[in-house]
């Protein structure tokens, strides 16, 4: 059964020292795919409102909002599930101190990583790099399949 609409999602780019911070956000580290902190929109909030309790739930750290840089959407063909995610660029407010306490427990571990080191990993959405070093006006990927 497919959902009535996709779901709302914004994540935040936090780099430090040049080194992006990027989460694994599978239960029970049942996958090697990263991404950036964030998650699901609540009707009420403002974009930038979602995001920073979003981060600080995930991580416990706290940030402020900057522009957006990417619009990112993806889906499973087979199980019908389809994301729209805005990527904000996000600084931090302190010096981290990373506490994964995410109230779901999808969150289970966390990686700050250079550019050459994310080249490496399997990550979503595949223009990151690109987008976050990158310059210039803000990129759109087009609809990806999501992989398990």
């Amino acid at each position: 059964m497919r959902p009535a609409r996709p779901r709302l999602a914004v994540r935040a780019a936090i780099l430090r020292d040049d080194r992006l911070l990027l989460v694994n956000a599978y239960p029970g580290r049942h996958s090697d795919l990263w991404c950036l902190p964030g998650g699901g929109v609540e009707p009420g909030q403002s974009l930038p409102q979602n995001l920073i309790r979003e981060v600080a739930q995930e991580t416990g750290l706290a940030i402020t909002v900057a522009e957006p840089f990417l619009i990112n959407e993806f889906h499973d063909p087979a199980g019908g599930f389809h994301q729209v995610e805005l990527l904000f660029r996000a600084r931090l407010v302190a010096a981290p101190a990373i506490i994964l306490a995410d109230p779901a427990g999808v969150v289970n571990r966390f990686r700050w990583v250079s550019r050459d080191e994310l080249r490496c990993m399997r990550h979503k959405p595949d223009s990151l790099a690109e987008a976050v070093w990158g310059v210039g006006a803000a990129h759109y990927d087009a609809l990806e399949p999501i992989i398990p």
